[in-house]
């Protein structure tokens, strides 16, 4: 079963919530980050994009990066900016996105949960991504920015947060870029041992949704951390990571579309007769088109959009080989591009669904782009089965909204 602990976290004055608050560190570049930045001094940018705070031309995973974090993070405390909770507590994370809302419960997740899979991922993880966030982790000795976890919904745990919700927040705005952010505090000794031994009791498994690299540096730290401490028990804060579990019945996983930057010495008219082979294609015109159901696909190509339904025998009734992105992967991407690595080929980019087809339009329309492939999204449901079934998916495959903000709890170990 799930442990899922209550922890004294460090939190922001209600009066600066909004200003400490921020998106997460990558989903940015440096650049944004310092305009995100300028002039909030109490952003925890400043210790999750250090760099911004450093000369121009200092490398962004360079010691004094990570140097300058830690000053600007004790600074942060010192300043009033993060003070620390009197005793463990749990926290009620709300997010509104168009006019939908999503309550996650941020506790501290166990670093063994993960190495003995009770945490399931469905991704694999870059040991460079894993590395930053590990070299960070140790010299803040805090878990500065949660993962996004979600699990099956369990009507008990259900009651107890649509109770806590029907108070007065805590913090309670709207970010700038329009989403509503809402946090309870969680203090009542009898309702957090409640939600622990609901976790413990009624919790068999949690999922990874966003954040594999914080989540398998995090194991990492907790790890190093045990063997260079003699009197290590088990008990210690290192041996957990700050994550907000959302029930699966709140989420929804917007599409992740693929853009493609050359055709692989092939016309255009060559691609569409080799892509007939695999697709049922149909030209739609100029007018954006966005896939309805599974095992279908726009494209923008040329000026045009076009239908393209996946013939039978490209997919199968397996978990990944039912997936939209193995289909894509396998049979154009692959066969007729001769992409073979998602994740190292030059030749491809991946564009949140956020952007909207727009954006996938406009990369082609400027001749970056060769061609855009809009997907349709996959369900919270194949995404457990993957996790369930030990599988895991291709590159870029999810993508979750909104996005955690990062300063409204931070953990220390």
């Amino acid at each position: 079963m799930a442990t899922v602990k209550p922890f004294c976290g460090l939190r922001p004055p209600r009066n600066i919530a909004e200003q400490v608050s921020c998106l997460p560190y990558d989903v940015m570049n440096t650049q944004e980050a310092a305009q995100m930045a300028n002039g909030k001094p109490c952003s925890l940018l400043h210790v999750t994009r250090a760099e911004i705070d450093c000369d121009a031309n200092v490398g962004i995973h360079s010691e004094e990066v990570y140097n300058m974090a830690v000053r600007n993070f004790k600074n942060m405390q010192d300043k009033g900016w993060l003070v620390p909770d009197a005793k463990p507590c749990y926290y009620i994370y709300a997010q509104t996105m168009n006019g939908r809302t999503q309550y996650g419960i941020v506790g501290a997740a166990a670093c063994a949960d993960y190495i003995n899979g009770i945490i399931k991922k469905h991704e694999l993880t870059r040991p460079d991504k894993e590395e930053d966030r590990m070299v960070l982790t140790r010299h803040l000795k805090a878990n500065v920015e949660p993962v996004f976890f979600t699990y099956k919904a369990v009507p008990e745990i259900d009651a107890i947060v649509e109770q806590i919700i029907k108070t007065e927040p805590e913090y309670n705005f709207i970010s700038d870029d329009g989403l509503g952010h809402a946090l309870w505090v969680v203090a009542d000794a009898e309702v957090v041992a409640c939600i622990q031994s609901l976790f413990a009791t009624k919790v068999p498994f949690t999922y990874v949704a966003d954040g594999h690299h914080r989540t398998a540096a995090a194991a990492r730290i907790g790890s190093e951390f045990a063997t260079y401490n003699p009197h290590h028990n088990g008990t210690e804060e290192y041996n957990y990571f700050m994550a907000v579990h959302f029930p699966d019945n709140q989420l929804q996983i917007i599409d992740y579309n693929r853009v493609v930057r050359d055709l692989n010495n092939l016309t255009d008219e060559q691609f569409i007769v080799k892509l007939s082979s695999v697709m049922k294609i149909t030209n739609m015109g100029t007018e954006e088109y966005k896939p309805q159901h599974l095992h279908e696909f726009g494209m923008y190509l040329g000026g045009y959009w076009y239908k393209l339904e996946a013939r039978k025998g490209t997919y199968n009734d397996t978990p990944i080989g039912s997936l939209d992105v193995t289909v894509l992967s396998e049979h154009v991407l692959d066969k007729i591009l001769a992409i073979k690595d998602l994740r190292r080929s030059d030749r491809i980019d991946f564009v949140g669904g956020i952007r909207g087809l727009a954006e996938l339009k406009r990369r082609v329309d400027s001749g970056e782009m060769k061609v855009a492939f809009a997907m349709y999204p996959i369900s919270m449901q194949q995404l457990i089965t993957i996790a369930d079934s030990g599988n895991i998916m291709p590159p870029k495959t999810t993508w979750f909204e909104p996005k955690l903000r990062s300063g409204l709890v931070v953990r220390t170990l």
